[in-house]
């Protein structure tokens, strides 16, 4: 461990570690200093811990289906059992179904809601209580600029994300006496496999699709490793007098898109 990084001697859970912002979040909270648990049920888990262990940085992985309290709580078991305390939560695990009300499928609306939103319930839930144990921590959870606001045929994931933004919210007024801050990011359109799904969903070209996404003041989407680092200032002491935050991480897309 070296003491001189601004997250040494800290512990994190990365939900959705896999790949995308969770698996760049990982990577970089590792790189600043935390020993850092990847859950995700995607198996591809494994080998983002193991790269994060190759550059001499600690994390293990945790197979877990986040919609299930059993697995919630093994998560957290085996956090306590490697580590011995908690002080980071990303809650950031999360998919989306491109559909109006009358497209969608009640299948997939209970799937958006379940892993979105249920999972930061369960999660946090047997989380908690490790990180009182801790002296207290940060918990991210990760929402979306469509929690602000309505966007086009994604009414499962704009009611999903609105619900994080308000859960964060509460669970801020909850636990901020226990020294527990709890913030949400709300990234605009980002580079990774969830948005590149989000084309073959619509029928879309991805090409223009993507060329659609950067219409923004930035003229860009985002990188992975842009939305870390907002998670990583919400994590760290530079943020320590701040919670119950939405912070939006979107090239301007909020202010104004073109």
């Amino acid at each position: 461990m070296n003491p001189s990084l601004p997250l040494a001697g800290k512990v994190a859970i990365v939900t959705g570690g896999a790949s995308g912002i969770g698996r760049a979040t990982a990577e970089l909270l590792a790189h600043r200093g935390a020993a850092v648990l990847v859950a995700d049920l995607n198996e591809a888990g494994q080998q983002a811990a193991a790269e994060i262990r190759g550059r001499s940085e600690h994390a293990i992985f945790q197979k877990a289906d986040l919609t299930n309290a059993n697995d919630c709580r093994a998560v957290v078991e085996r956090t306590r059992k490697e580590f011995g305390r908690l002080d980071i939560l990303c809650n950031n695990a999360g998919i989306i179904r491109r559909a109006t009300v009358l497209e969608l499928e009640e299948a997939d609306w209970d799937r958006v809601m379940a892993l979105n939103v249920k999972s930061i319930f369960l999660l946090s839930k047997v989380a908690i209580p490790l990180m009182l144990e801790s002296g207290g921590g940060s918990i991210i959870n990760t929402a979306s600029g469509w929690g602000l606001t309505g966007g086009p045929r994604a009414a499962a994931y704009c009611a999903s994300k609105g619900a994080v933004v308000l859960l964060t919210k509460a669970m801020a007024v909850d636990h901020g006496p226990h020294n527990i801050r709890v913030n949400c990011i709300c990234p605009g359109d980002t580079d990774t496999p969830m948005l590149r799904t989000e084309a073959a969903q619509l029928g879309a070209d991805t090409k223009q699709f993507l060329a659609e996404a950067a219409a923004r003041p930035l003229r860009r989407i985002g990188r992975a490793e842009e939305i870390a680092e907002a998670v990583f200032y919400l994590a760290s002491d530079a943020s320590s007098f701040v919670t119950g935050t939405a912070l939006v991480v979107d090239g301007g897309g909020l202010a104004g898109s073109i």
